[in-house]
């Protein structure tokens, strides 16, 4: 029998027990999972005849989890057949995959043949289960970093090599934990940081030179805990120790937090946030950063999204709503039904049509980094015709707000003090001469001084108090005057004022609206058309941007610009207007929830210190500043900056790193120019410890120097929460469905499977980590297995957040009890131990009945008939806003030293750190084609290489192109082309040891798609994942070429000049640049 070109043949398939594949096929085991496997993919009518009835729609064999085939979490009906997942479908209890869902008082005896939708990547996930190539013992390097030679080992030696130091076979060796856990003393580390915090609050130079002074006499004795006792605000050298991570979720991000913070007493714990739209994120945060005891605090990591459902005009910009965006079995929902009746007019703004333009009222496609041009534009169109909501935005604090019944309120009449430079600080009542008035602290802890913010109305200044509830404030909303105040040495002066709104207005204004629309290439009349369209609906108009907008190296003020518009009609927490997720609180911090998790640990240490990608720190602010520009960026306003964590170590800046802890994330494949990250993680002197979790070898874990093998998302635990797009109260809960692939260990004494969880139990144990072990939770209280947390969270989801269980679900009765039994009745103990999970509550069998009832629902979920209040949503973000942002002001550019501006403007994209428009220089060099990215429906970025549903029904991505420019480079369909940049002029991915991958893909010729801008989707091109060889205690394991196919071009994205090590960055919000990077194509092959 002839084999098919990329078939993978028996003997030449994974041969070692290392492996999924390997482990099946050495047991013996293979032929009953496989004939499983077959009768999970027979036709149900096929299963229906030979099972006298369909299983899988039998409340039994199924468990409703949570999908993580991409970062919308739909929930879904794991559906089984012996123990193995025959079938993925939506949970008809979540309003993500139904709707309007069930109401949750359902039973789930009486739902089996109830499902929701799920997309197909979510249907897939079967095959990211059960991939062969999935690893199930730990892998430790057996040569090279990089080179791919592994050998499996004891779970046991990992532990010792990676807590006491441990040696390589190439005669590299690196640290273990325990070197790096310097302060261990809980009460001595509370004593430092209370200090440190201290010093770097002094804003006075003197002042904060004798604080530094006295910290260093005082702590003397202990100077060999520290990185560097020259410059103590780093830390100590727990410091030295990361723990990054990718797609990660509460749970589980609660105990990686718990082990690194609470535990190790590092400060470096970082997510990937910047990645995703982390310039999307922190301009919420700016944004709703709250007036509280005389500072700027509280504003949160978060973002709005349109209420698509009740919307009935949206703006859609760089925001894939069909196919990405959080997520599409929801959104698409919403707009094919408010299309199909009459509903919704919706407008696409972005380079590439797609399948959401396709049905678009309109499209523009506009210049990549342009999108605050447009938003610019219309924001000019409504303040000078208008149409912005009167009422809403002369609110000026609470009382105001409250008395016309708005649910939240901003500063567009607060006034700004204007300078030579522009916009600067908030005007106070102390400008004008008024005494601050002294007020207690809301903790009890001393007092504060109130300085009043002032608005002008009909000419008056009036002073007020943003948060007062008794007293309202309003004030004209274009003012633009000159006001008597005092200077700080007490001399009459004049002051330049303008409201807020004035100031945005002023922006708006810096070109006229057929400017703007040349800037971003569009229309003028189509703008126009679509600011008369945006102001005719009330409040049930949203303008919706997603990574699009936030990608760039002007992200944060793109975003800021999109927010100002929405805030111009006041459609924040309104049906058809703006949204916020709300989700219940699993870790305890609500009235009436059992368990605290935060404060359940004793002799936590206290940890400070400037951070490794320095984060919400001021650079001028540190001991390390010396001039501008600092060696690399500071971020006083972003955290989780992924594109910082590897070039930092690598530049040993702000300090050395000696070990990287790095879960469930690629940034090698993942982020813009990735590939200058493999210099640093493939050197051990630069990089001493790696340690990767991961489920298969991937193209960051390949460099690792043990890959601990973790558990797939049927086989885990997490609260996934909920997205701003849905506007219910959710709180969907992933738990495990089948038994792990991976092997059985014995952590504190009992058998566990070996995963993320009982890896750092396993070093917590061998350390004698605080928060963990016999005591972990208090006195009596253990955490030895990851179900004493999760089942501890469980429980505060089902006990509500009101006192006396007011918000509790009701308990299950028997009948549900017993499904509960016999739907788990596949899984070994030692994931399912219903003594141990009782145990994990108090035996409280009350509340263990509330828990079943969560966990038999796949969660908690909103009933659709509470989601709305009148005209208003329920869930409300329900607070104030910044339109324009004095804390953003506050804060400045570690290169430049100015400040950030407060009120968003138009920036031109394309600028390295220290200013230059390096994309407009590139072009002028015959770069001339705009690089960007984008998602279908059938990828994610690393976990569904191994999807072969998928791969069927797109085997390949392109590179698309515009047909004129198709035709000005002579290519057609099919051919091949190498895309080269300036940072890299040859076009490939050097991999190191030798190894490289171009930079090649066919070209598919488009009209739906902005001339000058190339473009290719992610999740294709992969050179690891099996889709390269690998040795395993000597065994070459065979490549699939399947996993292979398409390109991946993140490679040729410009780097920066400043920090050529790094991508270009948004220096304000954080985020990676995907979007602004200038390219040529070379051809180097024709179509077939």
């Amino acid at each position: 029998m002839t084999q098919p070109e990329h078939a993978i043949t028996r003997r030449d398939f994974i041969k070692t027990s290392a492996l999924v594949g390997g482990a099946l096929a050495i047991s013996g085991s293979a032929p009953m999972v496989m004939q499983n496997l077959a009768e999970a993919a027979a036709p149900a009518s096929a299963q229906a005849e030979a099972a006298g009835g369909y299983p899988l729609n039998k409340p039994e064999n199924i468990i409703h989890t949570v999908c993580l085939q991409c970062n919308t979490g739909c929930a879904i009906k794991a559906k089984l057949i012996d123990g193995v997942v025959a079938k993925i479908d939506g949970n008809p209890f979540s309003p993500l995959t139904f709707w309007p869902h069930l109401p949750y008082k359902t039973s789930p005896l009486e739902t089996g043949g109830v499902d929701g939708w799920i997309c197909p990547k979510g249907q897939a996930g079967i095959q990211s289960t059960y991939d062969p190539y999935r690893i199930r013992q730990v892998l430790k390097r057996a040569g090279k970093r990089g080179e791919q030679k592994w050998e499996s080992i004891p779970f046991e030696q990992a532990i010792e090599e990676i807590v006491n130091g441990g040696k390589f076979a190439d005669g590299t060796t690196s640290p273990g934990l325990n070197e790096l856990w310097a302060l261990r003393d809980a009460k001595l580390a509370k004593e430092m940081t209370t200090a440190m915090e201290a010093i770097l609050a002094e804003k006075d130079k003197d002042k904060k030179k004798t604080l530094l002074d006295e910290f260093k006499t005082t702590y003397a004795d202990y100077k060999d805990l520290f990185i560097d006792f020259d410059h103590p605000d780093l830390g100590p050298k727990n410091n030295q120790f990361t723990f990054a991570w990718g797609r990660l979720k509460d749970g589980r991000a609660d105990l990686i937090k718990r082990f690194a913070g609470d535990a190790f007493g590092s400060v470096n714990a970082h997510g990937h946030t910047t990645v995703c739209q982390g310039s999307l994120y922190f301009t919420g945060k700016a944004m709703s950063e709250q007036f509280v005891e005389g500072k700027w605090s509280g504003g949160e990591k978060f973002y709005w999204q349109a209420d698509l459902a009740n919307t009935e005009f949206a703006i859609l910009v760089g925001n894939n709503v069909f196919e990405g965006g959080y997520g599409p079995p929801y959104r698409a929902q919403k707009i094919t039904e408010g299309l199909a009746g009459g509903r919704l007019k919706y407008v696409v703004i972005d380079p590439r049509l797609g399948k959401t333009g396709a049905k678009a009222w309109k499209w523009l496609p506009n210049k990549p980094g342009t999108e605050a041009a447009i938003a610019l534009a219309l924001i000019q169109l409504v303040i000078a015709n208008e149409k912005y909501n009167k009422g809403y935005l002369e609110n000026a604090n609470k009382a105001a707000a409250d008395a016309d019944g708005e649910p939240n309120y901003c500063n567009a009449a607060w006034l700004v003090k204007i300078d030579e430079h522009g916009p600067g600080k908030l005007l106070r009542g102390s400008d004008l001469g008024l005494e601050p008035e002294e007020r207690e602290k809301a903790d009890g802890s001393g007092a504060w001084k109130f300085d009043p913010f002032v608005v002008m109305k009909e000419g008056e200044l009036i002073p007020f108090d943003p948060n007062d509830a008794e007293t309202p404030a309003e004030g004209d909303l274009l003012v633009d005057a000159e006001v008597d105040g005092l200077d700080k040495e007490g001399n009459a002066i004049k002051i330049k004022v303008k409201s807020g709104l004035q100031v945005l207005f002023d922006s708006a204004n810096e070109h006229t609206v057929e400017e703007w629309a040349e800037i971003a290439g569009v229309s003028a009349r189509d703008l126009a058309e679509i600011a008369q369209e945006f102001t005719s609906h009330g409040r049930k108009a949203s303008a919706d941007i997603h990574r699009g907008v936030s990608q760039h190296t002007n992200g944060y003020y793109n975003v800021q610009a999109w927010n100002d518009l929405n805030l111009l009609i006041g459609n924040y927490d309104y049906q058809g207007g703006m949204t916020v997720a709300k989700a219940y609180d699993q870790n305890g911090a609500k009235e009436g929830q059992p368990y605290p998790i935060a404060k359940m640990i004793e002799g936590g240490l206290k940890k400070f210190g400037v951070d490794l990608i320095r984060s919400q720190v001021k650079y001028d602010a540190s001991t390390l500043f010396a001039d501008y520009p600092a060696k690399r960026p500071w971020y006083p306003l972003a955290t989780d900056i992924y594109q910082e964590i590897v070039p930092s170590i690598g530049d040993a800046y702000p300090y050395p790193t000696k070990a990287l802890f790095l879960y469930m994330g690629s940034p090698v494949y993942a982020l813009p120019a990735g590939h200058t990250n493999i210099e640093t993680l493939k050197d051990p002197a630069k990089l001493p410890l790696f340690v990767t979790f991961d489920i298969t070898i991937g193209e960051t874990s390949m460099y690792a120097d043990y890959i601990i093998p973790d558990l797939s998302y049927l086989e885990r635990w997490e609260f996934h929460k909920s997205h701003p797009s849905i506007i219910a109260k959710n709180a969907p809960i992933r738990q495990p469905a089948i038994a792990p692939m991976t092997e059985t260990v014995k952590v504190f004494g009992l058998e566990q499977p070996l995963g993320l969880e009982s890896f750092l139990l396993a070093v917590a144990e061998k350390m004698e980590l605080p928060g963990f072990g016999p005591n972990g939770f208090g006195e009596g209280l253990p955490l030895v297995r990851q179900e004493d947390l999760y089942l501890k969270q469980a429980a505060n989801v089902a006990a509500g957040e009101k006192p006396e269980l007011a918000d509790a679900v009701p308990e299950a009765d028997d009948a549900e009890v017993e499904l509960f039994m016999q739907a788990r009745r596949h899984l070994p103990k030692t994931v399912f131990d219903v003594d141990a999970w009782k145990a994990a509550i108090g035996n409280d069998e009350s509340m263990w009945r509330r828990v079943v009832y969560v966990l038999n629902r796949g969660g908690r979920f909103q009933d659709y008939a509470k989601l709305f209040d009148g005209e208003k949503l329920a869930n409300k973000y329900g607070k104030y806003m910044n339109l324009y942002c004095e804390k953003t002001y506050d804060s400045k550019n570690s290169m430049t030293g100015e400040h950030f501006s407060g009120v968003t403007r138009y920036f031109e994209p394309g600028q390295d750190a220290l200013g230059n428009n390096v994309a407009a220089a590139d072009e002028a060099e015959g770069y001339g084609l705009t690089l960007i990215t984008y998602r279908t429906i059938v990828q994610t970025k690393s976990r569904t290489a191994g999807n072969y549903w998928l791969k069927a029904i797109e085997p390949s991505n392109y590179l698309i192109i515009n047909s004129q420019d198709a035709r000005a480079l002579g290519l057609q369909n099919g051919d091949q082309v190498r895309i080269v940049s300036k940072t890299n002029p040859d076009g490939v991915w050097d991999l190191g040891n030798g190894q490289t991958v171009p930079m090649e893909g066919a070209v598919q010729v488009i009209e739906g798609l902005r001339p000058g801008v190339v473009g290719f989707s992610l999740g294709f091109g992969h050179w690891a994942y099996g889709a390269r060889e690998v040795v395993i205690d000597g065994q070459t394991i065979a490549s699939d070429a399947i996993r292979a196919t398409g390109l991946h071009a993140n490679a040729a994205m410009r780097t920066d000049t400043h920090n050529p090590n790094t991508c270009l960055r948004d220096l304000v919000g954080g985020s990676a640049v995907f979007y602004d990077s200038r390219v040529k194509l070379v051809k180097v092959g024709s179509a077939v």
